[in-house]
């Protein structure tokens, strides 16, 4: 008995079995304004059961929560950048003007093959030589394969679809057939890109000269004398 009643001293708000009674009304649940601490007593806490219970529960429910729901988040704007692999380029091409944003390390003749579906320019050696990729670059004739696109920012391109039609061939396509200056036809467009330009530069007329201007062009069918009469035909007739 001296136990019990020591219990009950120790924490006040503790039921007591005295003081309940079968027909006793039962007391409505407390609420607890805040979750802090009872005031001390003479510096010492003055706790009972109930109240550090309470305490303890709500300051552990404050601590789990998360950190997005004490604090809100902060808007950030993401920058929109471009991929550094990626170059844009305006140039003309056939007298159409390109905008171009293509890899780095696009080459001009896989550009012209692969975004344009200008398949008339040819993939051969891809080393620059064999001359079947060959184009006109603001007048000048120009291995594709070698060149990159990222390159040509605000150039004139010419290729054997810009230089003449089926029903209007380019007087070098016309020579080419007369002379019949091909066999398989492979490296026929370069060899006549190449011949275009070499009628704009100094060569003298010789087939000598010409051979030497159109050696970096390569025939695998060997049809070098009718390409050398196809070209000195036009060259002849200008």
């Amino acid at each position: 008995m001296r136990e019990n009643q020591q219990e009950q001293e120790d924490f006040p708000g503790a039921d007591r079995r005295s003081d309940i009674g079968n027909n006793a009304p039962r007391s409505s649940p407390t609420v607890v304004e805040n979750a802090n601490p009872p005031a001390s007593v003479n510096g010492i806490p003055h706790l009972t059961r109930r109240s550090f219970l309470m305490w303890v529960g709500s300051s552990g429910a404050a601590t789990a929560l998360p950190a997005s729901a004490l604090a809100a988040p902060m808007a950030t704007a993401v920058p929109v950048t471009m991929d550094p692999g990626l170059v844009n380029v305006r140039l003309t091409v056939n007298d159409v003007v390109r905008d171009a944003q293509v890899d780095v390390r696009t080459s001009l003749l896989d550009y012209l093959r692969e975004n344009l579906q200008l398949t008339g320019t040819k993939k051969g050696c891809d080393h620059g030589q064999c001359g079947a990729c060959t184009v006109h670059v603001n007048g000048r004739r120009v291995n594709s394969c070698l060149s990159l696109v990222a390159m040509h920012e605000g150039d004139s391109v010419t290729t054997i679809e810009g230089l003449g039609t089926p029903d209007r061939l380019h007087p070098l396509q016309a020579a080419f057939v007369a002379h019949d200056g091909l066999q398989c036809g492979y490296c026929t467009a370069g060899q006549i890109m190449s011949a275009a330009a070499l009628l704009t530069e100094p060569c003298g007329r010789a087939d000598a000269d010409v051979k030497e201007a159109m050696s970096g062009n390569i025939c695998r069918c060997g049809a070098y004398s009718n390409i050398v009469a196809a070209i000195r035909q036009v060259r002849d007739a200008g």
